[in-house]
């Protein structure tokens, strides 16, 4: 009679990870991500420079500019309160620092919602620099929104005690993931608003 070897890892042949393992796995796999999507932002941010070249519309806003980029740049610290407090074992700090992080996150989204309005009036999609403008300030936009999603996610898991002091995986991928989209904003911010 034949053995069956079941290609499962927990019901057979393979053991299961150890927790240590899974956790390398976690952060190799985002670190990949964002590699992925960083050569992605490159694309874009270099196509606005063969496209429209290094020239920027006076109607652009550019307070308003610089006052989201602040924001953004203040949601990158609350964001790392919140990964220390959770390896700390705070959970508390770390629960109101994501909520701070989610907050600064909708505001920078409103802000752009405003550049937006504005956009629409002055240098159209239709334009060079509006397609580059609503491309890249949009695609920044939905990952500024899916980590928002993704930091409630952990907000609502660590209700429930779910980090603790060495076990707080969740919120370390989702603050590395949010730093990146800061990192993202800080070269798209001087490509449209102060490259002329």
């Amino acid at each position: 009679m034949a053995t069956h070897i079941s290609p499962h890892p927990h019901q057979g042949g393979w053991p299961a990870p150890q927790p240590a393992e899974r956790l390398a796995i976690n952060r190799l796999g985002l670190w990949l991500f964002i590699l992925s999507d960083a050569f992605f932002f490159t694309a874009l941010l270099s196509s606005r420079y063969f496209l429209h070249g290094v020239s920027r519309p006076s109607e652009l806003n550019q307070p308003l500019g610089l006052v989201i980029s602040i924001v953004l740049l203040l949601s990158s610290l609350t964001a790392y309160r919140a990964e220390t407090a959770a390896a700390y074992g705070d959970l508390k700090k770390s629960q109101r620092n994501i909520l701070y992080t989610i907050g600064l996150g909708l505001l920078f989204a409103v802000g752009v919602g405003i550049e937006w309005y504005e956009g629409f009036q002055f240098f159209p999609p239709s334009t060079g620099f509006g397609t580059m403008f609503f491309v890249l300030t949009g695609v920044h936009a939905s990952h500024v929104l899916s980590g928002v999603i993704a930091l409630a996610v952990v907000w609502n898991l660590g209700r429930d005690g779910r980090f603790a002091r060495g076990n707080y995986w969740g919120v370390e991928g989702v603050v590395k993931y949010w730093h990146f989209v800061d990192v993202a904003w800080v070269l798209i911010y001087p490509t449209l608003y102060l490259v002329s």
